[in-house]
């Protein structure tokens, strides 16, 4: 399965983004094979409506899950309808959430908390 990981860098070991919407960059991580593949968040320079451009940005990239810290009410309801849970992290490195997520340790986002 593959999850989106909002990140400050590029890397596994890079610090976790807790913004969503603003995130600098959205990691596509593969949970068996550790692959990643980069992508920066385009929308994070928009003045409004960056979460739901992001989410809409993200969904193509086809994860089953997407783990984040913070995440607005439109952003969470295109998730929602795309049946895509999405999971909080408050702090780490990339590959800590993963494992965090992996050990089903992460709440799930049942309402917006930025």
């Amino acid at each position: 399965m593959k999850v989106v990981i909002t990140s400050q860098g590029t890397s596994l070991d890079s610090p976790v983004d807790p913004r969503f919407g603003r995130a600098n960059n959205f990691l596509l991580v593969d949970t068996e094979t550790l692959e990643i593949t980069a992508h920066e968040n385009r929308a994070a320079s928009e003045p409004q409506g960056a979460g739901t451009q992001a989410a809409r940005t993200v969904i193509m990239l086809g994860p089953g899950a997407v783990i984040t810290g913070h995440i607005g009410p439109r952003a969470l309801a295109v998730f929602q309808a795309a049946g895509l849970g999405v999971f909080l992290v408050e702090k780490g490195t990339v590959r800590e959430a993963l494992e965090a997520y992996k050990a089903g340790r992460l709440p799930q986002a049942n309402q917006a908390n930025a």
